[in-house]
């Protein structure tokens, strides 16, 4: 693991970087064979809405392969994290994650001096989280469940939603919802372009359920208590 200059961090900052290395120390390097196989025939896709504040990402670890967005690295090292936004790939970069686990985005010139990132060539120009999920379609897994991709605000769609707001590079718990017209429109795409895929989407009783998803054979919501019984995690 690199070393970091802890000069150029605040004592929180400093803090965090010493927990989030404690949790990559822990944590087996990724092997190549598996990281390209569909060895697990399982995927964990997670975006960060706060529907899936009730899974640890540790529970369902053995179970398949992870893949993360954004900051979710800041807790726990999935087996792929996809960050899309500048500003997020300089944070990433700034804790050196990426020298130590899979960090994909797409080219861009900020990203010049920044060392070990993996890059989409064509970019997709996508959202992190559709992003990530069609990473995942990628790599020949015959079931792929979908967490925290909750599309709506919070408060009737209104609000913000996702786990890591008020934090840094994240808007504000009562900002305006992001509109999820594209997001949902990307993962559309993702799960039509699969159809030998089954893609199984999890959600708390109150979510929205778009129909665009719902016309697909291949696609299903279920409810998060199910999906704790299905890995034994309740």
């Amino acid at each position: 693991m690199p070393k970091i200059d802890k000069s150029q961090f605040s004592k929180a900052e400093w803090q965090r970087i010493k927990q989030q290395r404690k949790i990559q120390k822990t944590q087996p390097k990724i092997r190549s064979s598996v990281k390209t196989s569909s060895e697990y025939k399982t995927a964990f896709v997670l975006g960060n809405g706060v529907s899936r504040k009730p899974v640890n990402p540790q529970d369902i670890q053995k179970h398949g392969t992870i893949y993360g967005c954004n900051a979710l690295y800041r807790s726990f090292a999935p087996d792929y994290l996809v960050a899309v936004d500048v500003k997020m790939v300089a944070e990433i970069n700034k804790y050196g994650y990426q020298h130590n686990n899979e960090v994909w985005t797409n080219p861009n010139k900020s990203y010049k001096a920044m060392k070990n990132l993996n890059f989409f060539h064509p970019a997709k120009g996508w959202s992190s989280g559709p992003t990530a999920l069609w990473l995942a379609s990628q790599h020949g897994y015959s079931r792929i469940f979908i967490l925290g991709f909750d599309y709506q605000g919070l408060e009737e769609g209104k609000k913000f939603n996702n786990l890591y707001a008020d934090t840094f590079n994240y808007k504000k718990s009562r900002d305006p919802a992001t509109f999820y017209g594209n997001w949902l429109r990307q993962t559309r795409t993702v799960i039509k372009d699969h159809p030998d895929i089954q893609y199984i989407r999890v959600i708390q009783a109150d979510n929205f359920c778009p129909e665009e998803l719902n016309k697909f054979d291949n696609f299903k919501t279920v409810y998060i208590e199910d999906f704790q019984k299905i890995f034994d995690l309740a």
